[in-house]
């Protein structure tokens, strides 16, 4: 994935911005980095219209670019080097239109970062020699340092809108991570994102490396397991990175509101009788609510004594009495060895 710091901008003493009027909006340049701020601006209230982005933008403290590509095709915004007194991040409206008459305004793009990390947000199909309008705007009372730039490669995580905090989460120090590859997506790792809930910025754990079979194709499904290191809530992304732009493939929250830690649990899946090299899928189900609970796939390695290991104390927390476990051995030219167990989990200490 692309570098996840790229520029920063350094607090200073801002005054208000030349382009917070829509008359004086800078015209930006591919590849070209602007430095700015979003401290005392304010809102041209007769040049935007909150009945085309909806609750997407809360305007506030607003400045304006536009940006002309120089070709067609797909660009990118980079925003990056974020420094704000709230956790939360600046916003994007990327639009068309003649400036600040609203009704001849027509969104491309509208974008609620949340979060003060490196992020890019992508524009399909943009036409050669069509201006853009790029608006910028900070929270009420939010002070936001930044660096923004149009380019042709992406810096960052893909930007998308984070998730509210559901209500019931299960708490566990151990968070099990699943997500499924679709076939459009060519990747060669996936970074592990985690940020706690009231933290500035995201921080990468882990990288999971993309899983190919004897035939060359990705496996579809993948899983890892983090330890979280104190008690919280933490905001999981999962990006696959690859030869084109990195995309977002799971985004979830977690909680662990247990102030002593509680060791995590194992079960051992029969595996020894399964020869080295043999391409082998799991698949791990709830039988009370026939809910999948873990989907896996790999390339059988005696000497990888982890793959033996299915962890389960996520479940016991969650209150499941039994899990079906179906073991499959995909031996090619549709032959396939399966074998099912029915396996009544411990209860949770």
């Amino acid at each position: 994935m692309a570098a996840l710091t790229f520029f920063a901008a350094t607090p200073t003493v801002f005054a208000q911005v030349a382009n917070d009027n829509i008359e004086q909006r800078l015209k930006l340049k591919p590849e070209q980095s602007w430095p700015s701020s979003t401290v005392n601006c304010t809102v041209q209230r007769t040049c935007v219209d909150e009945k085309l982005t909806g609750k997407c933008v809360e305007y506030h403290n607003d400045q304006w670019f536009e940006f002309t590509p120089p070709a067609p095709g797909q660009y990118f915004v980079n925003i990056n080097g974020q420094q704000c007194r709230d956790t939360r991040g600046v916003q994007l409206v990327v639009l068309t239109g003649k400036p600040c008459e609203v009704e001849s305004y027509q969104i491309i793009s509208c974008t609620s970062l949340g979060t003060q990390d490196d992020v890019f947000v992508t524009l399909e199909n943009l036409q050669a020699g069509k201006p853009y309008l790029l608006n910028i705007d900070g929270y009420l009372h939010d002070q936001c340092w930044f660096v923004l730039q149009v380019s042709r490669e992406p810096r960052g995580l893909p930007a998308f809108t984070t998730l509210p905090i559901p209500s019931g989460l299960p708490s566990s120090k151990v968070c099990t991570l699943n997500w499924h590859l679709l076939d459009t997506v060519k990747a060669q790792r996936f970074s592990i994102m985690r940020r706690e809930a009231k933290a500035f910025k995201t921080t990468e754990v882990a990288t999971v490396p993309a899983i190919r079979d004897s035939y060359g194709a990705l496996f579809p499904d993948y899983t890892f397991i983090d330890t979280l290191p104190m008690p919280g809530n933490y905001f999981y992304q999962v990006v696959a990175d690859g030869a084109e732009a990195p995309v977002m493939v799971l985004q979830e929250w977690r909680s662990w509101r247990k102030l002593t830690a509680q060791s995590p649990v194992w079960l051992n899946l029969p595996l020894d009788k399964y020869p080295n090299g043999a391409d082998i899928a799991v698949l791990v189900t709830d039988p009370a609510s026939g809910r999948v609970l873990r989907k896996a796939r790999f390339i059988r390695k005696k000497k990888e004594s982890n793959q033996n290991k299915l962890l389960i104390s996520d479940w016991q927390q969650q209150g499941i009495r039994q899990i079906l476990v179906r073991i499959s051995w995909l031996k090619g030219g549709n032959q396939t060895e399966s074998s099912e167990k029915l396996v009544t989990l411990p209860e949770a200490e």
